[in-house]
């Protein structure tokens, strides 16, 4: 025999598998988008190695000094 706490239990569970889904969709669309502007960054970079001066190593620089 179910009880009332028993229905409840499962529409909770029901619930929250559906809001796991649903965060689980908007996760990866986020992710999706998320990495084009990157790459577009990375491609500005001039390639090469050795010592570059972004811009937040001159934010460090800037806050160092005394």
């Amino acid at each position: 025999m179910r009880t009332k706490k028993d229905k409840a239990s499962k529409s909770d569970r029901r619930e929250f598998l559906k809001l796991a889904g649903i965060g689980a969709v908007a996760g990866s669309a986020a992710a999706l988008s998320g990495p084009k502007k990157a790459e577009a960054a990375a491609a500005d970079a001039p390639s090469g190695r050795g010592y570059r001066e972004t811009e937040h190593v001159k934010k460090f620089y800037r806050s160092a000094r005394f």
